[in-house]
């Protein structure tokens, strides 16, 4: 199989669905033939589909959100892109209670095939308005499917599993993982939402995490393997529809679980994650959950500061070490 960036593999995703149904179309800032998109993800895509297809919207995060839930209950596929996730705050009406509640509210007579992408996480040093971990906030509104892709493999297919759901999904990336490189088959493939992808199997502890923290917890498993001990690393590659039955059976395999997300703390999918295993899978636990998140502070624009906000592969292994 070829290897190519997640970037890469995510234009693919994008552009096989265009070529696949007429209805699918991209909007957001700087999304067409001047930029391709902030971070380069739309690159080349209006010069083959044209502008009709390929929208550059108004700075309106508001606008674009609203345009795009009117265009999808009108019948159109609309793939909303959000520049960074902290600016979906100004579009939190049209995301939260409109997109995420028309389909109940009308009885199933409607329905919104909505894709928002847009990105999370920090380590570029823009600061506490361009750096946030803010996926939680969109796990509490029943009425939107959430998915978190941290590999090239894993983008592509959701992307295209995203595109033809028929519900609003949030389609969230990060920063740091676009230039990261997987093998990714050249012929079409779906990933159905709600499973997880164990990357790594072991029987001592399980790690899972999102995100860039999922390539940390790799990267801290072959490490402590060299140390004796085995660690199993979970993706869950969405958080809304869940994998609850890999999570639980990996816990009881092992029984002992960490969490690792780039939020901060209070209140993160993290909390949710540990409260289902202390429901569902209590018995199987031989020490207490741990938690590795950012502190509960804005994050830092000092790239000193922000290096000790975000977790790094010394506090996992160190919370991996905890409870052995």
């Amino acid at each position: 199989m070829p290897v190519m960036t997640y970037r890469e593999a995510l234009r693919q995703g994008l552009r096989e669905e265009m070529l696949r149904d007429e209805r699918v179309f991209i909007m957001g800032e700087d999304v067409g033939k001047n930029w391709g998109g902030a971070f380069k993800v739309t690159k080349g895509l209006a010069e083959e589909f044209g502008d009709e297809r390929v929208r550059d919207t108004p700075i309106s995060e508001n606008t674009i959100a609203g345009a795009a839930v009117g265009a999808a209950i009108t019948g159109m596929r609309p793939v909303a892109e959000i520049m960074f996730g902290d600016l979906i705050t100004l579009a939190m009406d049209q995301v939260c209670n409109q997109a995420a509640k028309m389909r109940y509210m009308f009885g199933g007579q409607t329905s919104v095939p909505l894709v928002i992408r847009t990105v999370f996480g920090g380590g570029k040093n823009i600061a506490s308005h361009h750096s946030q971990s803010l996926e939680a906030w969109f796990m509490h509104t029943p009425g939107l499917k959430i998915a978190v892709p941290a590999f090239a493999y894993d983008v592509k297919g959701l992307i295209k599993t995203a595109i033809r759901d028929p519900n609003p999904v949030m389609f969230f990336e990060h920063k740091l993982v676009y230039d990261k490189k997987e093998e990714v088959p050249d012929e079409e493939y779906l990933i159905p939402f709600g499973e997880a992808r164990v990357h790594r199997e072991g029987d001592d502890v399980t790690v899972w995490g999102t995100f860039l923290m999922v390539h940390k917890a790799i990267a801290v498993a072959d490490q402590l393997a060299k140390e004796g001990i085995s660690v199993e690393v979970i993706d869950p590659r969405t958080l809304v529809p869940l994998d609850k039955k890999t999570l639980l059976e990996s816990v009881k395999k092992t029984g002992r679980l960490v969490l690792v997300t780039e939020e901060t703390k209070t209140g993160a999918t993290t909390a949710e994650i540990a409260a289902i295993v202390q429901e569902e899978a209590f018995d199987w636990l031989d020490a207490p959950i741990v938690r590795v998140n950012a502190p509960d502070t804005p994050v830092p624009f000092s790239p000193t500061l922000e290096q000790f906000f975000i977790p790094d592969e010394k506090r996992i292994a160190k919370a991996v070490k905890s409870i052995l």
